[in-house]
């Protein structure tokens, strides 16, 4: 028992100390504005059935004035996370700031260095109870209420989380943030044409036309995370000019069960027997031909080498700290080891059957 406190002791001294020393180190880096759509790894029994997981979109100089408007980013914000939910107080999409919407804490000094699905538990209602009691007010007895809401903050406790970021403008964000802050927030998913990852589309569509697109084949046109992701490192190779980098949010260590592989819709149904052995039987041309698209036309490999961040270093790498339309401050990306691609990465063990979310 002794060796477990002084390992998390070290492990906490440890942690601190590779913040100090990145304040210290990159005092003369340049900042920039960026939008990035991350790709978050399925989970729980929802994600066991779907592997296809979640896409949100993370931009380092806007952030929340609520969840459900947003504002240019003050000295020392570190941006927002934006994505469209399902059944979360009738809202079509929320805001929530990086470091809860990572961790469900306010600062990267309260991030555990492991944490169990209790803890989990307690930050993620301890944050609800604080700053979105109004939407999402207490179940019976002012127990935890069940639902959704839970994948608003506290995503790295369940996902792994892959990152692509493209330079923006603080042009662009100033219309972005007039557009989604006139436009009506009203709850419209559809799992089939009108997901996360749609409204990830969306959004960059703003930004960048048409840089993220369906694949009526791979996917029957439906709009996934992984779809998106591809997209947009196609986008990035066509136009240099953006900027492309990739950066790997690890999930944290812990007793939490692991995320799973991600998958497009054809890729999941060949490689998943559940689906295919049926299928084969039904309609064996029809799976051949999904065989054949997934091989030749529908694989993609997440850009190797690219930088695995905790949550203090995703903030000194990927936010200025002030908003474009001011000046830039200090912050550089820490690599801190190779990062394993979603092609790559070993297949995880199910999720708990307790959890129901994408």
């Amino acid at each position: 028992m002794q060796s477990a406190v002084f390992v998390k002791k070290v492990s906490r001294i440890f942690l601190l100390s590779a913040i100090a020393l990145l304040v210290c180190g990159f005092v003369c880096s340049p900042a920039h504005a960026e939008i990035a759509i991350l790709m978050e790894e399925p989970y729980g029994t929802f994600g066991h059935m779907n592997p296809t997981g979640h896409a949100a979109v993370y931009l380092n100089h806007i952030c929340a004035a609520t969840p459900i408007e947003l504002r240019p980013c003050k000295p020392g914000e570190a941006g927002v996370v934006i994505s469209r939910y399902h059944r979360v107080a009738g809202y079509d999409w929320v805001a929530i700031p990086l470091i809860p919407y990572l961790y469900a804490v306010e600062k990267t000094s309260q991030i555990p260095v492991s944490a169990t699905a209790d803890d989990e538990a307690h930050l993620r209602d301890a944050y609800r109870r604080r700053y979105l009691s109004d939407m999402i007010p207490d179940g019976p007895n002012g127990a935890m209420p069940a639902g959704d809401w839970t994948q608003l903050v506290g995503a790295s406790y369940d996902r792994k989380i892959y990152g692509l970021n493209l330079r923006t403008s603080a042009e662009q964000d100033a219309a972005f943030i007039a557009i989604f802050n006139d436009r009506s927030n009203t709850g419209k998913f559809h799992i089939l044409y009108r997901n996360c990852a749609d409204f990830s589309r969306t959004v960059f569509d703003i930004y960048y036309p048409k840089s993220i697109h369906r694949n009526f084949i791979g996917d029957a046109g439906i709009m996934t995370p992984k779809q998106a992701a591809k997209s947009i490192v196609k986008y990035g190779k066509k136009h240099p000019e953006v900027s492309l980098s990739a950066f790997v949010i690890p999930q944290v260590p812990g007793t939490i069960q692991r995320s799973r592989h991600i998958d497009g819709v054809t890729e999941a149904v060949v490689k998943s027997k559940k689906y295919v052995i049926p299928l084969t039987i039904i309609a064996p041309e029809v799976t051949g031909a999904m065989a054949i698209t997934y091989v030749t036309k529908d694989r993609f490999t997440f850009p190797t080498g690219a930088p695995v961040l905790s949550g203090s270093a995703l903030v000194k790498a990927e936010t200025s700290g002030t908003n474009s339309l001011t000046a830039p401050v200090p912050g550089a990306p820490p690599i801190v080891s190779p990062a394993t691609t979603p092609d790559s990465a070993p297949a995880a063990t199910p999720a708990p059957a307790a959890k129901q979310t994408q």
